[in-house]
Order: C-alpha cells, then sequence, then structure tokens
C-alpha cells in the first residue's frame, strides 16, 4: 500500500480507459474509484476523502478545465493529475495554470501513470509534513503547546524561548536547571517538538523516583534470569527512546555506580543490558535536567565529573516564578482554564485582592504549587472570581503586611487555621506540607535524608512533594 496517499479517484468518459486505469493503480497499492463526468467527481468528493484526483481533459459536460478551477475552490487539499491526448497538450497545462499539478499525455506508457502519481504522492507527504510543523511551531509560539503561554511574556522566558528554538535543531545534550516545580519537563519536551526528533518517542525518568538496585535495568534493560525477578528479556527506556528522547529528571539523584555506565552510554552511544555481555547502539537524545547544585556536588565527590561535563554542554537555566512575577497573571488565566475544563468548574478568574496575594507571594514551589493552589482555590469558590477567603492560609501568612510569625528556634512551627475551616484533612495536608519543607530545608535539599527524618519511603516522600510543590 502506498505510504504518502492511497486514494484515487479517476475521471474518464471512456469506461475501457477507466477499467485500464483501475487494474493498473491497484497493483501499484492505490485504491481507486472512478466515474465518467466531472460533475460525479465533485458529488464523490464532497462525500468521500480523496488524495488525488486522475482526470481527463476533454469530456462531456465538465470537462478538465472546469474540474481544475472547482477544485481548487472547493477541495484546494486534493492533488489533481491531467491526462490529455495528442492535440490537447495546450488544454492540460491550461488546467496545471488553474490549479493542476501535472499531466499525462495519452497515449501512456503504464510505469508513467505510476511515476507521476508517486511524485505526487511525495508532494504530499512534503505538504503534509510542512503543515505538521507549522502547526508544531504556531503552537509553539502562541503559548497552547507544551511549554504554554509562559514562554511570551517575562523577558527572562522570552530569551530562553528564543534559545529552545536554536538549541532545539541540534544534537547537544542539554542540562536544564531549576528549581523544582519550574516546569524542567515542559522545557525538555519543548526541545523535542521542536526538533528533528519529534515524530520519535519522549520518554521521562524521574532519576530520584526508582530504588538504586532497580535504575540500571530500568535505563539500560536486562536478560532473563539477570536477577530473581528477571522473568523474562526487557528492554531499558534508553532502547525505548530510540529515534527520540530520553529526559532524566533530577539526574543529581543518581548513585555513583550508575553515573559511570550512565558516561558511556553516552560516549559510546550504546548500553548493555543487565545480565548479557553484547552491546546495542542507541540512537537517542539525552536531555538531563536537575534542581541540586550539581557544581557543588562534583566538588563533594557526589557527582561525576565527567559525565557532569558531559551533560552539561548546553546548560538551560529556568528562573523561579518569584524572578518574573509578571507571568503570574497571564499563567493564572491559562491554569484556570484548564482546571475548569478538566473539574467542570466555571471560574472566570481572581478578584483584584486575590490576584494581588498571588503577585506577592514568593512561590517556593513555583508553577506546580500555582496550579495546586488555584486547583484548591477553584474547588472552594462558589462564584465566578477567586476571592482571598479561597486562598490557601499560607498565601495570608507570607504576604507582605501579615503579622509577624512567632520566632521559629527549629524545633517547633506555628499554622494558622481559619474558625471557618474545621476540615482535619485539609489540616493534616498543611501540617505535611510544614514538616517537609523543614525536612528538606534541614538536609539541605537532600530528599534521601529528608525521607529517613520524615520516616516517609523516598518514593513516598517524592509523591508528596510534587503533590505540594514544595522541594
Amino acid at each position: 500500500m502506498s505510504e504518502g496517499f492511497s486514494n484515487v479517484l479517476v475521471v474518464d468518459d471512456e469506461e475501457p480507459m477507466r477499467h485500464m486505469l483501475e487494474l493498473l493503480l491497484r497493483r501499484a497499492g492505490f485504491e481507486v474509484v472512478s466515474v465518467e463526468s466531472g460533475e460525479q467527481a465533485l458529488a464523490h468528493l464532497a462525500e468521500h476523502s480523496v488524495d488525488v484526483v486522475l482526470s481527463d481533459v476533454r469530456m462531456p459536460g465538465l470537462g478538465g478545465l472546469g474540474l481544475a478551477e472547482r477544485m481548487s475552490a472547493e477541495h484546494p487539499e486534493v492533488t489533481l493529475v491531467m491526462m490529455s491526448a495528442f492535440g490537447t497538450v495546450d488544454l492540460a497545462l491550461e488546467a496545471m495554470q488553474r490549479g493542476a499539478y501535472d499531466y499525462v499525455s495519452k497515449p501512456f506508457k503504464r510505469d508513467e501513470v505510476v511515476l507521476t502519481l508517486r511524485k505526487a504522492e511525495e508532494r504530499l507527504r512534503l505538504r503534509r509534513e510542512n503543515a505538521q510543523l507549522r502547526a508544531r511551531l504556531a503552537e509553539f509560539e502562541g503559548g497552547v503547546s507544551v511549554i504554554g503561554k509562559l514562554l511570551i511574556h517575562s523577558a527572562p522566558m522570552r530569551k530562553l524561548a528564543a534559545t529552545l528554538r536554536k538549541v532545539a535543531r541540534f544534537e547537544t545534550t542539554v542540562l536544564i536547571l531549576g528549581e523544582s516545580g519550574v516546569g524542567k519537563e515542559l522545557v525538555c519536551r519543548a526541545l523535542h517538538e521542536l526538533g528533528p526528533r519529534s515524530g520519535g518517542p519522549f520518554i521521562a525518568l524521574n532519576c530520584g523516583a526508582i530504588p538504586e538496585g532497580l535504575l540500571e535495568s530500568e535505563l539500560f534493560g536486562h536478560a532473563k534470569g539477570a536477577f530473581t525477578d528477571a522473568t523474562r528479556d526487557k528492554a531499558g527506556l534508553f532502547e525505548a527512546a530510540e529515534a527520540g528522547t530520553l529526559f532524566l529528571d533530577e539526574v543529581g539523584e543518581l548513585p555513583v555506580s550508575v553515573q559511570v555506565k550512565l558516561l558511556r552510554a553516552l560516549q559510546e552511544r550504546e548500553v548493555r543490558r543487565v545480565g548479557e555481555t553484547d552491546a546495542r547502539p542507541v540512537d537517542v537524545r539525552v536531555v538531563a535536567a536537575t534542581s541540586r547544585p550539581l557544581e557543588e556536588m562534583v566538588e563533594a565527590s557526589e557527582f561525576r565529573r565527567d559525565l557532569f561535563y558531559r551533560l552539561a554542554v548546553m546548560p538551560l537555566s529556568i528562573p523561579p516564578l518569584r524572578e518574573r512575577r509578571e507571568d503570574i497573571a497571564p499563567l493564572t488565566a491559562d491554569i484556570l482554564e484548564a482546571i475548569n475544563r478538566r473539574l467542570g468548574t466555571t471560574i472566570e478568574g481572581l478578584d483584584a485582592e486575590a490576584l494581588r496575594i498571588l503577585q506577592t507571594y514568593d512561590w517556593p514551589g513555583n508553577v506546580r504549587e500555582l496550579e495546586n493552589t488555584l486547583e484548591h482555590a477553584a474547588v472552594l469558590t462558589e462564584g465566578a472570581l477567586i476571592s482571598p477567603r479561597s486562598l490557601p492560609q499560607r498565601l495570608h501568612r507570607e504576604r507582605p503586611g501579615a503579622d509577624a510569625a512567632p520566632a521559629d528556634d527549629g524545633k517547633h512551627f506555628h499554622l494558622e487555621f481559619s474558625i471557618d475551616d474545621l476540615s482535619v484533612k485539609r489540616a493534616a495536608h498543611r501540617i505535611e506540607h510544614e514538616l517537609i519543607s523543614r525536612a528538606l530545608d534541614q538536609t539541605g535539599g537532600n530528599r534521601t535524608h529528608a525521607a529517613k527524618l520524615l520516616e516517609l519511603s523516598h518514593r513516598a516522600l517524592l509523591y508528596k512533594i510534587k503533590d505540594y510543590g514544595v522541594g
């Protein structure tokens, strides 16, 4: 079957010619329908999907010229190829001026018709690819794709957008830097969508969410019998991302033993499954991200220097939300629109005081915290506008002019509760949020140590950090 298109409509008033073309084109892999007039062709086009029309020039009623004009106006997406007998070549050329793509002269060799359709097929394929690329670019620039309208407001994000467009075209290894919740995965998706690998898979892995003993198998795969639970061969994420992009989030959480094997995979462009001796070639673009200070970790011998330089060929920094407060209002509008679609709410926006609170809050959890905050407010809001009363208490406590909190000796903390809010569930969430924030501060952001202090599993802590937008 043809890869570019499969539906051909033959238009000719001579039945033997229609029958011959049907047989010829079906053998070449096309799906063919034939009609005997231009009027029937237009009726068929109105009801069915057609990729190319192969039409005679001279026919009773609506001939090739008239058909070319009507198709240009009514079906510009359909490719028209004309057939012309000796003496009507000038008419075929005139039809091309009116929108036809090409013509073949009667009598023609069988291969000539197929070759002409193959050329039209390639043209159609290129047009479709171009349309897809334009659509992706329009989405990116217009702000409705993976990066959102975020990129077109503040100066720092406009600068990042311009850099992304340049970097995406090349196979350079990129390291995305930024605090938790700023949207590092979205930036990586933009690199993937805007680059030559957009047609391939996009595979993401949070390196801190997988237990150390399973990381190597997850990345590189394993052979059957390589360890107790290896009941079958399994491809790793490098192989799953073939011809696409592999996003390694929180790469600073990788244990040193896995760092060595990741470096080899990047240098040699091949992976070796656990339990196998032969390496497998891989064609993958790797993009890494971290919220940890990798350069400091290198100096402390917690992260391999050679791997750092391999990953950080092109570092991209995403500024925190507190440094681009002009993004808060447009981001809020976009997020509320998405929340309305997902939850079925009808929130139109925020009143002036609620918006002022959002714009003066420091957003330690960045965009993710803003999303969670707005969903919290949308659920509690009964009218069309979110008021300060629907916003979480932490935003009221931390805004300028709020009453000073009691002195913090590092052993106690104070939580305010509204007399109108007696929900045990929401109170428990606020306490968890505070405890997790304290544990991360105390451990310098080390999530493994923080999990031990909190008496949580590492995986449970990561889920809660994501839910609460902290870290």
